[in-house]
């Protein structure tokens, strides 16, 4: 059953990717993994194919592997608060959110960290994969009041079929999505971590672009 759910996400996820304009390759010691950018949140997208010309991501790890939650990657959240204090200036660039009904916390879904900032906005050189979890209608309903949003028969319909992370929604920019290697993301979720979410063994990637 697994396995025909792994199929049946594919060529969902295969169908949104031929829509958009550019898609990234994450290698992976379990696998490669490939991502469509949504041309619809276009500051994120630039933000990380720039970052790819730059070398950003370059010996990036995946460094807090949450089981149910996320795979995040790149700059961890306690390296950038070191960085920034030791900056005499106290400057935190960030980038302002990008909100999108089509985009949002199913499984498989790519996102920006931040911190606790009141704009929502993201951190320059952090992200994150969902890897989620069953999702019920009332939880939905519960976090619609809670939240003050309305969920869209799309984004309902998503969730209830292949799940996710809805509490995330408004308030972590999702700016793309896993069309191929969804199976790699969920076997590194489950890698043993230790601290503060680390991977007891180092988890690396190499990102880049797919070019057409």
């Amino acid at each position: 059953m697994k396995n025909i759910i792994l199929s049946f996400l594919c060529l969902f996820f295969a169908t949104v990717a031929k829509s958009q304009t550019h898609k990234l390759l994450f290698k992976t010691a379990y696998g490669n993994i490939k991502v469509v950018l949504y041309d619809y949140t276009p500051a994120h997208r630039d933000l990380i194919l720039n970052a790819i010309k730059t070398q950003v991501y370059k010996d990036a790890l995946f460094n807090r592997i949450i089981s149910d939650f996320v795979v995040q990657g790149g700059e961890h959240d306690i390296d950038i608060e070191k960085r920034e204090s030791a900056d005499p200036a106290r400057e935190k660039p960030r980038l302002a959110a990008e909100f999108d009904p089509r985009a949002f916390h199913k499984v498989g879904a790519l996102g920006a960290g931040r911190d606790g900032n009141a704009e929502k906005a993201s951190f320059l050189n952090q992200i994150y994969f969902v890897v989620g979890k069953k999702i019920i209608a009332k939880e939905l309903d519960d976090l619609e009041v809670k939240k003050k949003i309305k969920y869209t028969l799309e984004q309902r319909a998503t969730y209830l079929k292949i799940g996710g992370q809805p509490r995330l929604d408004h308030d972590f920019t999702v700016f793309g999505e896993i069309y191929e290697g969804l199976d790699v993301i969920q076997k590194i979720s489950k890698v043993k971590t230790g601290s503060q979410d680390y991977p007891v063994q180092p988890v690396h990637f190499e990102l880049s672009e797919i070019k057409n």
